[in-house]
């Protein structure tokens, strides 16, 4: 399992690297601002924190969210039918 979680967790951070660009981004234009001001998306103003919430893991026992306060937590949730 932990091998598994290390890959989907190297993936993960690959594809939120192309989509997050972590180097100096430069200013958005004040049409690009209106843009999204008027798609109703507005700036991060400051840290909400996640509800607390228990699951189980894939080998049955419990895990609760702020177990992992203070580190970067991937959820994956997979439906199936």
């Amino acid at each position: 399992m932990t091998r598994w979680f290390v890959i989907i967790a190297a993936i993960g951070a690959i594809a939120v690297e192309g989509f997050l660009p972590l180097g100096a981004a430069q200013p958005a234009s004040p049409v690009a601002i209106e843009l999204w001001r008027d798609a109703g998306v507005m700036p991060f103003t400051g840290r909400i924190d996640a509800p607390s919430f228990t699951l189980p893991d894939l080998a049955g026992r419990s895990v609760r969210l702020k177990d992992f306060r203070g580190r970067v937590v991937l959820l994956y949730f997979w439906a199936t039918s």
